[in-house]
């Protein structure tokens, strides 16, 4: 590409699983298409690393799932809870109607990895990196293009359509002037890692104590781990040393409190600050936000990435023909929010209903904890673990990948 001002019909901000999975549809479906990667690669660690069946079935329906799970990666069948010395079981993904009948662990720098070569492999998708949206193009009232800071020196990119995917922090979405509305949160989570021996299990463990909530993800050579605290906790959790947070991991971290030595320092731990927000408008004349721009959700589930996915298949399956003639009309980007609203608010009310009924008053406790009465009858049933495991595993309203566009595309690249 040449020279600083280009022009593409559909130019996409962010590189994260919204943007790179539109953009790989798009592209596949004979659309012109720029997506824009701040960084110069995809390599974050503690981003969300599950990728649930209803993904797997969409991959499986674009003819990559074999390929896919080539990569590296672990598959959990089954979700696990601890309290005190006793494990329930309390999802169980194996009856799934479903492809796939177990949620993958995989970095997600695999998957956007995977997505970007599948894409690059189409002469109308372009891919820059370390290039980041700063503000948008408009003209008679509509976007009209955006704005980037690439290595060496500004870009204009002039396009029909502009796709906000740059996350919860999205410099589209201020551009744009859309607020969100947020929810209260009052919890966040401190990610690291705990170092793996050959007699510890394979599936992961929440573990619930008074006071307490650690989850416990096994990543095959290492357990990436998840404590939960209060808001705004972690500054009064450093100010105590980190003999006490040492000491604090060890009380709840089971069969491997002792190893909780691993953590050197402060530096080993990184900080999530939770946000659950939703934006009451999603489009503009030329633009539209999907993904964590659009709605940013808890961590409660792991389903952040799979939301981002089903967001980038319907604006794919409702875009395509519409960008292939030009420019979409505000009432069909309009049918984005429409088909995807719905699932993003009831993922976040019961996200939120977990978050304030379950895990802060845990957080709370003193004294010895109890098992709930659900949690005995879950794990007492088998038949009922599948209602978690669906509502965890396919969520609502799973997208499929539209015929019809894959039958109109080109025949992929080998």
């Amino acid at each position: 590409m040449s020279g600083d001002t280009v022009t593409t019909r559909c130019v996409i901000a962010g590189g994260g699983p919204a943007g790179m999975v539109c953009g790989y549809l798009l592209a596949r479906a004979g659309i012109d298409v720029i997506v824009l990667e701040k960084h110069a690669d995809f390599f974050r660690d503690f981003r969300g690393d599950t990728v649930h069946p209803s993904t797997l079935q969409a991959i499986y329906e674009l003819g990559l799932l074999d390929e896919f799970l080539k990569l590296p990666h672990e598959e959990v069948r089954h979700l696990h809870g601890e309290i005190g010395d006793r494990q329930f079981t309390i999802g169980d993904f194996t009856h799934l109607p479903t492809h796939c009948k177990f949620i993958v662990l995989m970095p997600q720098w695999d998957l956007l990895n995977f997505f970007a070569k599948k894409a690059r492999a189409f002469p109308n998708f372009q891919l820059l990196m370390q290039t980041k949206a700063v503000s948008l193009i408009e003209g008679g009232g509509e976007v009209r293009g955006l704005r980037a800071q690439a290595p060496e020196s500004e870009l204009e990119i002039r396009a029909d359509l502009v796709i906000g995917a740059d996350g919860r922090h999205s410099t589209i979405r201020d551009a744009a002037g859309f607020v969100p509305r947020e929810f209260g949160v009052p919890i966040d989570v401190l990610w690291m890692r705990l170092p793996l021996e050959a007699s510890d299990p394979t599936e992961p463990v929440a573990r619930f104590g008074a006071g307490k909530f650690f989850v416990m993800l096994y990543r095959g050579d290492y357990w990436q781990c998840a404590l939960v605290v209060p808001k705004g906790d972690f500054d009064r959790i450093r100010d105590a040393g980190i003999d006490a947070f040492r000491a604090r991991l060890a009380s709840i971290a089971g069969f491997a409190a002792d190893r909780v030595n691993a953590i050197k320092s402060f530096d080993d731990v990184s900080l999530l600050t939770v946000t659950v927000d939703r934006l009451r408008q999603w489009a503009r004349p030329g633009l539209l936000c999907i993904g964590d721009a659009a709605h940013a959700m808890s961590p409660v589930g792991g389903v952040g990435i799979n939301l981002a996915v089903q967001d980038a298949i319907a604006t794919a399956n409702l875009l395509w023909r519409p960008l292939k003639s030009g420019r979409p009309t505000l009432d069909e980007l309009n049918k984005v929010q429409q088909r995807r609203e719905f699932p993003a608010r009831i993922t976040q009310a019961v996200q939120v209903l977990i978050q304030n009924n379950i895990v802060a008053p845990t957080l709370q406790t003193q004294g010895e904890l109890k098992p709930p009465l659900f949690l005995k009858l879950v794990n007492a049933i088998p038949f009922l673990q599948r209602i978690p495991a669906r509502a965890v595993g396919m969520g609502v309203r799973p997208e499929h990948v539209s015929k019809e566009m894959l039958n109109a595309a080109p025949s992929p690249p080998p």
